[in-house]
């Protein structure tokens, strides 16, 4: 199912905090939304989520509305992983993930909890409640949630930002997956190397608009890096992938030992 914003535009406080954005994910693709801290990310995913109401623009799914869609359909197609989610209940992990099939009554319940489970490697934690667990493992619980879904569209909110690098990776591939099966997935990420390797495509926000869109080796360009983050990158590949590493502000002089003969 394809997703398209159209020119949104969302204000918070009083100030537009997304300005006239306009994407489009297709099934089949990771679409990453990178930028700096308040460029406007998270706002995009919740304007496409429903969360955020717009000032102006459309976003539609499959080219229909929300509305259109309806409530209890709408919570059958698209998935949602918000930044930094917090459980307050004293539930068991199964407990949790099986949330996710709210929307879908008990129709194969079981199964799609199992699958979830095991994708986001938490069958080991079913049975304990998540006030003991830690915030990498809490964070994979709630992924399982979201992947519970089985939604044809997954938005996910910086998905890897409690995670260890194993697990960051696990995440990723997970994501790709999900694409590769027909999902459209929508990810905030803040890891350039892990946009340029595992999204189709990336948008660049700053300010609450869209800088550039396209393939990532288009939009990691260094002169565009230097212009949303304000710092220099090195770039390379390895095992034929891309890599990109954030090397210094811009403007902030080289260490004297870098800079001697």
């Amino acid at each position: 199912m394809i997703v398209e914003a159209c020119e949104i535009t969302v204000r918070r406080g009083g100030a537009d905090v997304v300005r006239g954005v306009s994407l489009t994910a297709r099934p089949g693709e990771v679409l990453g939304v990178i930028g700096p801290n308040g460029a406007g990310k998270t706002s995009v995913l919740r304007a496409l989520c429903g969360l955020d109401p717009l000032v102006s623009g459309q976003v539609t799914y499959g080219g229909r509305t929300a509305q259109e869609i309806g409530r209890s359909a709408f919570g059958r197609t698209l998935a949602y992983l918000a930044q930094g989610g917090r459980i307050h209940w004293p539930l068991r992990v199964a407990e949790v993930v099986a949330l996710g099939r709210l929307p879908h009554g008990a129709a194969e319940a079981d199964a799609a909890v199992a699958r979830a489970m095991a994708a986001a490697d938490v069958e080991g934690l079913r049975d304990r409640t998540v006030g003991t667990l830690s915030g990498g493992e809490r964070a994979r619980v709630l992924i399982a949630r979201a992947l519970a879904v089985e939604a044809p569209i997954l938005l996910a909110d910086e998905p890897v930002a409690a995670l260890d690098p194993y697990h960051q990776l696990q995440v990723m591939e997970l994501l790709r997956t999900g694409a590769r099966t027909g999902t459209a997935v929508i990810t905030v990420l803040h890891d350039l190397t892990l946009a340029a390797r595992f999204c189709d495509r990336l948008i660049l926000l700053k300010d609450g608009r869209a800088l550039v869109q396209g393939p990532p080796s288009e939009v990691l360009q260094p002169d565009q890096m230097a212009h949303a983050y304000g710092v220099t990158v090195e770039t390379g590949v390895r095992d034929g992938e891309p890599f990109i590493l954030p090397w210094r502000r811009c403007g902030v002089p080289r260490p004297l030992q870098e800079t001697s003969p």
